[in-house]
């Protein structure tokens, strides 16, 4: 593991801030090897997209046909985001990412075959597309989850911008190797290629060894339990709200390149499945020059300035596809996107990052996965449907006027604002006193809390409340409420439910220090020697509801 001692739940603390450098995340032994492997097997996976959009100019040009094979790729990561993001909660991530790996290495090397045969189809093409952005669905919110594991927190956003230069690098080789492989060895080739590139991330997996996490009393939540409490836990995190806005405003629209570059290459600038990957190529060599090039653009912008300057870019870029009819504007539109598009993945990514304490990350991070993959699967369907319509340089023409009408509509939503926010556990909340033991799905249950709040502080009093009903939703409550006592005015009666006495046991360890800090605050506009009273209620057991 890398060195530096870790908390009970596997992440990494450091006495002394080490971030900085923007490669300083390879000092770690553990995240260098699987950045590595990741890598390479990302060149596979990017050889085969490259591959498969090719495939399907051949097997049929529409542009609407041509852009479902994006779509294909991006909508299971909306459709599945969700369970994969409790799964990486309540399973081993290193261990479901394994398997999922196991199985898309199989389902690869079948269908490489089926292409060899000839046999493929363009349904069993997007089939097979939707089956393997499945398996990718089901490994990106436990991949992400694992990265704080491996780095500390001060260098998270380097790791993350080094994880986005790794993507980028393999989408600067990937598909300028497809394109050659292609012509050598034939479509098959991309396929058999990929499936041999997963071993190396797979034997990486099985060589890592976290830590134990030995702070974990309960048992693990059922999948339909923890995504409703992943649900309330988005809606009630502000910082991860503004994000999730932010990238759906950008994502939507910036699709339109993605979802329309093999027509360009094709049909708009005559060339073959060679300069297809070199533009595509392109895009991650763009990528990967402005992923070494964000913190120093970070510390002079900020992270919204930043993002802005990425969305200009990409409008910029699809100005230039609308226009390309030879290589080199193609080229440079590439570039541009590329730069543009790692400025604006890798800032929101951190900022979603930062958002989450560690207990609810998978799910935190399927969201922010739910909307990018979401918005570019709605996307390319809407940018093929306009490209069908009216062609390829309006489709690219309206994706750009849409990018810019976003930025002064979605500027008041700030991002990174969780980046100094405490989200260690604080486990400041004492046992509850029973009577007795209490079985772990009795419910639902109510927790009272009782105020005494002077005249003069009780304004100040119910807006500090806003925000702890924010605290407890977002820790599993499903219902709050605060009353005033009609008699005593200065008594006051907070309440929140919760659906089983495990969920409330769960909601103990999942207090933050940040939420601690406000706890305090509130305490302190209470009248001078009072302290909130508690009362747990729980629902009888022979009482049917």
């Amino acid at each position: 593991m890398p060195a530096g001692p870790t908390t009970k739940s596997g992440e990494i603390n450091t006495v002394t801030p080490r971030g900085g450098s923007s490669l300083s995340p390879f000092s770690y032994r553990v995240f260098a090897i699987l950045w590595a492997a990741a890598v390479v097997s990302n060149i596979g996976t990017w050889m085969q997209n490259a591959a498969a959009g090719w495939l399907m100019t051949g097997l049929n040009p529409d542009p609407l046909i041509v852009a479902l094979v994006q779509v294909a790729t991006t909508l299971p990561m909306f459709l599945l985001g969700l369970p994969a993001g409790a799964l990486a909660d309540i399973l081993d991530r290193r261990r479901l990412l394994i398997a999922v790996q196991v199985t898309l290495t199989l389902l690869t090397a079948g269908f490489g075959l089926i292409v060899d045969l000839n046999l493929v189809t363009p349904s069993l093409l997007l089939g097979f597309t939707f089956l393997f952005g499945a398996g990718a669905a089901l490994i990106a919110p436990a991949w992400q989850a694992i990265v704080p594991q491996l780095v500390p927190r001060e260098d998270l956003p380097n790791a993350v911008a080094l994880n986005s230069v790794g993507i980028n690098i393999s989408r600067a080789i990937g598909p300028a190797l497809a394109g050659i492989i292609i012509g050598l060895a034939g479509l098959a080739a991309p396929f058999w290629l990929n499936a041999v590139s997963n071993l190396g991330v797979i034997g990486a997996l099985i060589w890592w060894k976290p830590p134990a996490a030995d702070g974990k009393r309960l048992p693990a939540e059922h999948i339909s339990g923890a995504i409703g409490t992943g649900l309330r836990h988005a809606a009630n995190n502000l910082h991860l709200r503004a994000t999730l806005l932010r990238a759906a405003g950008f994502f939507i629209s910036a699709s339109a390149y993605w979802a329309l570059l093999p027509l360009v290459a094709r049909a708009q600038v005559q060339g073959g499945p060679q300069l297809y990957g070199v533009l595509l190529g392109a895009i991650g060599a763009g990528a990967v020059a402005g992923a070494f090039a964000l913190p120093k653009l970070k510390k002079q912008l900020g992270a919204d300035r930043l993002v802005a300057g990425g969305t200009l870019g990409t409008a910029i870029a699809l100005v230039l596809f609308a226009l390309a009819r030879d290589p080199a504007t193609a080229l440079i539109a590439s570039v541009l996107a590329g730069l543009s598009w790692i400025a604006v993945l890798a800032t929101l990514n951190v900022s979603a990052q930062v958002a989450l304490p560690s207990w609810v990350r998978g799910r935190g991070l399927a969201m922010f996965a739910i909307v990018l993959f979401g918005s570019m699967s709605a996307g390319s369907a809407l940018w093929g449907q306009v490209g069908t319509w009216f062609g390829l340089p309006v489709a690219h023409f309206i994706a750009a006027a849409a990018l810019l009408a976003a930025l002064p509509l979605l500027w008041r939503w700030k991002l990174q604002t969780g980046a100094g926010v405490d989200m260690s556990p604080s486990l400041h909340w004492p046992a509850p006193v029973l009577s007795g033991d209490v079985a772990a799905d009795r419910g639902p249950v109510v927790v009272t809390v009782e105020y005494r709040v002077p005249a003069q502080n009780q304004r100040l009093f119910l807006d500090a409340m806003t925000e702890l009903r924010r605290q407890r939703r977002r820790d599993g409550a499903y219902q709050w409420g605060i009353y005033q006592d009609a008699a005593e005015p200065e008594r006051f009666v907070e309440t929140f439910h919760l659906t089983s006495w495990l969920e409330h046991l769960r909601q103990h360890e999942r207090v933050t220090e940040a939420d601690r800090r406000h706890q305090e605050r509130v305490a302190a506009l209470l009248v001078p020697g009072a302290t909130p009273a508690i009362s747990h209620l729980i629902a009888p057991d022979d009482y049917e509801w």
